[in-house]
C-alpha cells in the first residue's frame, strides 16, 4: 500500500460529492488506562482507508468547490518536544504526505477555524461525517461531537453519514489490499503453526499466546490485529475468551481465533487442534465434519451471493 493506493481510495469516495459538499474524517484519540498510561492507539479504520495514517487526533477535510474541483487538507498534531520525549516522535508533515499523498497539511488546532470559515461563507451546504456507532451507548467519536456543534451553530448544513459510503467501498478490495491480506494470512499461519509445534499437555494458555505473539513479531511491529482468543479444554465454550489462565490437559482441544495485521489489513482465522497432537475418535469425527462443511462452502460461494443464501446452504 502506498500514497497512490490511498489517493485512489479517496477519489472513489469523492465521486459521492457534488459542488458544495464537504467530507470530514477523524483518526480518533487514545483512551486513558490509568494515571499516566493510555491503551494502545488504534486509528479509525475509515480514516486509515482514506489516508494510510495511524496517528492520533488527526483529521482529513475535503470539499468539492463550485467549479467541481475537489480539494483536500490534512490536520496533524503539532510538534511538542516534551510530549514526544515521553511518548515518541509525532508524524511530521512530510512523512504524512509521503504516506497519504495529501499535500496541504496543517496543525489540527486550525481545523475548526478553517471549517467554520468555509461554512460561514455560505458556499457549502452538506457535510459527510463518519458517524459509525455499533451501539447506542458507545462513547462519542469526534464526528459525533462535530455533528452536535454543526446542528447548533450551522443548522442549515445537512449532515450525511460517510460511513455508509465507505463501507461499500471497503467491501471491494483493491489488488494492493488483496496482496496485503495474503501476506497477513501467511503471518497468521506462522503464528498458528508455532503454537501447534510447541503444544503439549500441561501448557498454559498464556504460553500459547506467547508463542503466537513471538512468531508474529518476526514479521514486523504491527502484530495481532485484535486481542487473540486462545483457550483450552472447557474454556473453548467461552466465545470471546481473553483470560489466558487455563492449562491444557492431555486430550484437550486448543482453540484459537487470531489474526495478524499487515499494512493496515487484518485477517481473522479460527483453528482448533489437540494439545497432545492426536485427535480422539470423537474429536476427529467433529473436525472432519467441520472441515468438509468449510470446504463445501468455499466451493459454492460466488460474488453477489447473499449471506442469507449462504446460511441457508449450511
Amino acid at each position: 500500500m502506498n500514497a497512490t493506493d490511498y489517493l485512489s481510495n479517496r477519489q472513489r469516495f469523492y465521486k459521492s460529492l457534488v459542488p458544495g459538499d464537504l467530507l470530514a474524517v477523524f483518526s480518533g484519540t487514545e483512551l486513558r488506562k490509568t494515571n499516566d498510561e493510555y491503551y494502545p492507539f488504534f486509528a479509525a479504520r475509515n480514516f486509515v482507508y482514506l489516508t494510510g495514517l495511524q496517528c492520533k487526533e488527526a483529521a482529513l477535510l475535503a470539499w468539492r468547490d463550485s467549479a467541481g474541483q475537489v480539494r483536500e487538507r490534512l490536520y496533524l498534531l503539532p510538534p511538542d518536544p516534551m510530549a514526544e520525549r515521553w511518548t515518541g516522535v509525532r508524524v511530521k508533515p512530510q512523512e504524512a504526505e509521503a504516506v497519504s499523498g495529501v499535500t496541504d497539511i496543517r496543525i489540527n488546532t486550525a481545523f475548526e477555524t478553517d471549517l467554520r470559515a468555509m461554512l460561514s461563507g455560505g458556499n457549502y451546504g452538506r457535510i459527510f461525517l463518519d458517524l459509525f456507532r455499533l451501539a447506542a451507548g458507545d462513547p462519542d467519536a469526534p464526528a459525533h461531537r462535530l455533528s452536535r456543534y454543526l446542528q447548533r451553530d450551522f443548522p442549515f448544513v445537512k449532515i450525511e453519514n460517510a460511513d455508509a459510503v465507505l463501507r461499500q467501498l471497503r467491501l471491494i478490495k483493491q489488488p494492493s489490499e488483496i496482496a496485503a491480506l495474503r501476506q497477513a494470512e501467511k503471518i497468521t499461519e506462522a503464528g498458528i503453526l508455532a503454537m501447534m509445534r510447541a503444544s503439549r499437555p500441561g501448557k498454559y494458555e498464556y504460553q500459547y499466546k506467547a508463542d503466537f505473539d513471538y512468531a508474529l513479531g518476526q514479521f514486523g511491529p504491527q502484530g495481532p490485529g485484535f486481542p487473540s482468543i486462545i483457550s483450552a479444554g472447557k474454556n473453548n465454550f467461552c466465545i470471546h475468551y481473553y483470560s489466558y489462565t487455563g492449562q491444557a490437559q492431555d486430550g484437550d482441544m486448543v482453540l484459537n481465533d487470531v489474526g495478524a495485521q499487515y499494512d493496515n489489513l487484518i485477517t481473522d482465522v479460527s483453528r482448533g487442534f489437540p494439545c497432545n497432537g492426536r485427535f480422539s475418535e470423537k474429536q476427529r469425527i467433529l473436525y472432519e465434519c467441520v472441515l468438509a462443511t468449510s470446504n463445501h462452502m468455499f466451493s459454492i460461494i460466488r460474488p453477489g451471493m447473499a449471506m442469507a443464501d449462504v446460511d441457508a446452504t449450511i
